[in-house]
């Protein structure tokens, strides 16, 4: 039984890694062949975190 009173956790890294494999599914499904290497890049904002983690 869960304890009473709002003491859930949540991972607010867990919940993003979540988000994006939700969009690469997406992805995924709605292409017709496999996805490239750039496409997959750009669904999980790889450049985006690229630049966050350099100071840009």
């Amino acid at each position: 039984m869960a304890p009473v009173g709002g003491t859930a956790v949540q991972d607010h890294v867990a919940l993003a890694e979540i988000e994006l494999c939700g969009e690469l599914i997406i992805a995924a499904s709605a292409a017709r062949e496999r996805l490239s290497l750039e496409c997959i890049d750009r669904v999980l904002r790889v450049a985006e975190e690229r630049g966050a983690g350099s100071g840009q």
